[in-house]
C-alpha cells in the first residue's frame, strides 16, 4: 500500500452531506435511462487508465443504469480531453477518467484553457497504477545499480522516452534521472504506444511505463523490468524489485486515476456517480481485472479527491520548476 499521508483515507463523518444527500434523493435522478454517459479518456488507446476503463466499462454500465461510451481524445498531454469535460454540461452525462497528469499540466503548460482544479467536479480518486522502469532487451543493465552506472560511464549515449513532454511518464523518469545524479536525452512521443513501440524495437533505451501497458512485453521477455517506481512491490508483479530498495530510498511515483466531472455537477449526481464507480470497480469482474493488472482500488470520497488534487498539483509543481519543463 502507498504510504503518502494524502492518501491515507480519512474517516470523516459527512453529517450534513448525509442531510442533503436524502433531501436530493427525493429529485428525479439527471441522466438516467437509454441516454449514454459518455466518459472522456484525455489519453490514447492502450495506456494504462484505458485499459483500466475498458476492463470495468461493463460493470459501469450496470450500476449506472445506462449504456457507457468510452471516447479516447488525446492531445497536449492530456489538455484535449480535459477541455471537453470542463465544457461540457454539469448533468451527469459526461464524465472524465483522468490521471496525474491533470494535475502537473497547469505546472507544465505556460496557457491552460481551464483551471484544473476550479472547472471540474472531483468525484473519487478511484486508485493507483504501479509504473515500471524498463530498458529495451539489448541494453547492458538489467537492475538499477546496473543502469546508473551505465548513465554516468556514458552520459550522451542513451535516450529516455516518455510518453509524452510533461506527462507523469517524463516526470517519473526525470525524477529517476534526478535521484540517480544522471542524464539522459528525453525523446517524447504522442502517447503511450508508440513509446512502447520504440522500446520493443530498441529505437529508445529505456523509459517509464505503467505496468498494465507493458506487463505481457515483460513477461515475454520483449523488455526488461528495471524497477517498480512504487513504494511497494505489486502483487501483480512480485518479482519486480522497487527502485527504493535498489538504492534510491526517496524514489516513489505511482498513476493515480480519478472519476471528475464537470464544474457544478449537482450533488445528487456526484452521489450517483460516487457510489456507481464504487459499485462497479467492487465487483468480482473488475476487483479480478484490477488485481491482474496490478492496479490498488481505494476509492475516495469527493471531499477526499478534491484536497488529494490540490496535494498533488502543489508536489508536481516543484518537481517541473526543479527540472525546468515548461511547454507554450
Amino acid at each position: 500500500m502507498n504510504h503518502h499521508p494524502e492518501f491515507a483515507l480519512k474517516r470523516r463523518a459527512f453529517v450534513g452531506l448525509g442531510a442533503a444527500s436524502l433531501a436530493c434523493a427525493a429529485l428525479p435522478a439527471l441522466a438516467q435511462g437509454d441516454k449514454p454517459v459518455r466518459i472522456v479518456l484525455p489519453i490514447s488507446a492502450g495506456s494504462g487508465v484505458d485499459v483500466i476503463a475498458r476492463s470495468a466499462q461493463p460493470a459501469l454500465g450496470k450500476a449506472l443504469g445506462q449504456p457507457v461510451v468510452i471516447e479516447n481524445l488525446p492531445g497536449a498531454g492530456g489538455i484535449t480531453g480535459a477541455a471537453a469535460v470542463a465544457k461540457a454540461a454539469p448533468d451527469g452525462s459526461t464524465l472524465g477518467l483522468f490521471s496525474n497528469n491533470h494535475v502537473i499540466n497547469p505546472a507544465v503548460y505556460k496557457k491552460m484553457p481551464f483551471d484544473a482544479v476550479n472547472d471540474f467536479t472531483p468525484i473519487s480518486v478511484l486508485g493507483a497504477t504501479p509504473l515500471v522502469l524498463v530498458a529495451t532487451r539489448s541494453l547492458p543493465a538489467n537492475n538499477v545499480k546496473e543502469l546508473v552506472a551505465l548513465l554516468k560511464a556514458r552520459p550522451d549515449d542513451y535516450n529516455l522516452a516518455s510518453s509524452g513532454n510533461g506527462t507523469i511518464i517524463h516526470l517519473a523518469g526525470v525524477l529517476f534521472l534526478d535521484q540517480a545524479g544522471v542524464q539522459a536525452r528525453h525523446i517524447p512521443y504522442k502517447g503511450t504506444g508508440p513509446m512502447v513501440n520504440d522500446l520493443l524495437s530498441g529505437q529508445v533505451q529505456f523509459g517509464v511505463v505503467a505496468l498494465p501497458a507493458i506487463q505481457a512485453h515483460i513477461k515475454s521477455g520483449a523488455v526488461k523490468a528495471i524497477g517498480l517506481c512504487g513504494s511497494a512491490r505489486s502483487p501483480a508483479a512480485p518479482d519486480i524489485p522497487t527502485i527504493a530498495e535498489q538504492g534510491l530510498p526517496q524514489y516513489d511515483v505511482e498513476g493515480w486515476f480519478a472519476v471528475v466531472g464537470p464544474a457544478k455537477l449537482p450533488a445528487a449526481e456526484v452521489k450517483r456517480v460516487h457510489d456507481a464507480f464504487v459499485k462497479a470497480f467492487a465487483s468480482p469482474d473488475v476487483a479480478e481485472a484490477m488485481a491482474k493488472q496490478g492496479n490498488v482500488i481505494r476509492p475516495s470520497s469527493p471531499e477526499e479527491a478534491a484536497s488529494f488534487f490540490r496535494s498533488e498539483a502543489a508536489r508536481y509543481a516543484a518537481l517541473a520548476k526543479k527540472a525546468s519543463i515548461s511547454l507554450d
